[in-house]
């Protein structure tokens, strides 16, 4: 899907006491969202409501960590990550992001409940200049390779780390 949005240079900072929630089904769309979603977003409540929760996805972040995180959810465990988001009016705003799948009484995974915080900086910068590596070898492989190429980049880096993705995203 391409954004039509435009992004900008323009930053928006979450505060200290922020907490951005929402839940999606097991497709990704956006089931709820609270005030402070709604607020960095600068999408409505019904223009969030049914849309895909990548309406906020940045070009900046490489496909490989979404995939990940969609594996380590599907898989029915939870992951952390640092995501830069893209806003409706083309700003971005940068969050730690912890995804956890709901389950029903069956242990049968229903959706997906995100809370976001304000990302530590030394966390954000070191993401974001891995998210450029990562992104500028997604362009360099093509559409076919991106991916795999970009998630080599990444399990490179953890293995020399002796770390998983988690406890990277953890420690930085």
């Amino acid at each position: 899907m391409k954004n039509p949005i435009t992004p900008t240079s323009v930053e928006r900072v979450m505060r200290e006491d922020d907490f951005i929630v929402s839940k999606t089904d097991l497709k990704g769309r956006i089931t709820y969202g609270n005030r402070i979603f709604i607020e960095f977003s600068g999408y409505s409540e019904q223009e969030l409501l049914g849309s895909q929760h990548n309406i906020i996805r940045h070009p900046d972040m490489p496909r490989a960590v979404f995939k990940l995180l969609w594996d380590t959810i599907q898989a029915g465990r939870e992951c952390n990550a640092y995501v830069k988001n893209l806003a409706k009016d083309g700003s971005f705003y940068w969050v730690f992001t912890n995804v956890t799948p709901s389950f029903d009484r069956d242990g049968k995974i229903t959706g997906y409940f995100s809370v976001r915080r304000k990302p530590k900086a030394a966390g954000m910068k070191t993401a974001e200049g891995l998210y450029r590596a990562m992104l500028e070898a997604e362009r360099r492989a093509g559409a076919r390779d991106a991916i795999a190429t970009s998630t080599k980049i990444l399990t490179d880096l953890l293995a020399e780390k002796g770390m998983s993705y988690d406890e990277l995203v953890l420690a930085i």
